[in-house]
């Protein structure tokens, strides 16, 4: 089926998915953590706290950098 199709086609599915994909477990990472930590981080992140800032932080990069290699790895 791939054979088929147009790489730059294919190429912008994988991307497309990729990004939603991200976007999904990022949201689900917050979530996860924001439950375990037993407070509200909006209202944290509000009042300038920096720790939780900087563990939300690492949360995005640390599952967008897992997404991202997971993703250029399929595409090769």
């Amino acid at each position: 089926m791939t054979d088929s199709l147009d790489p730059a086609v294919l190429n912008f599915a994988y991307a497309f998915i990729g990004g939603v994909m991200t976007l999904v477990f990022m949201w689900l990472g917050f979530k996860l953590f924001a439950s375990s930590l037993g407070c509200n981080v909006k209202a944290e992140l509000a009042r300038g706290n920096q720790a939780v800032g900087l563990a939300i932080m690492g949360i995005f990069i640390g599952v967008g950098l897992t997404l991202g290699l997971v993703i250029g790895m399929a595409l090769n």
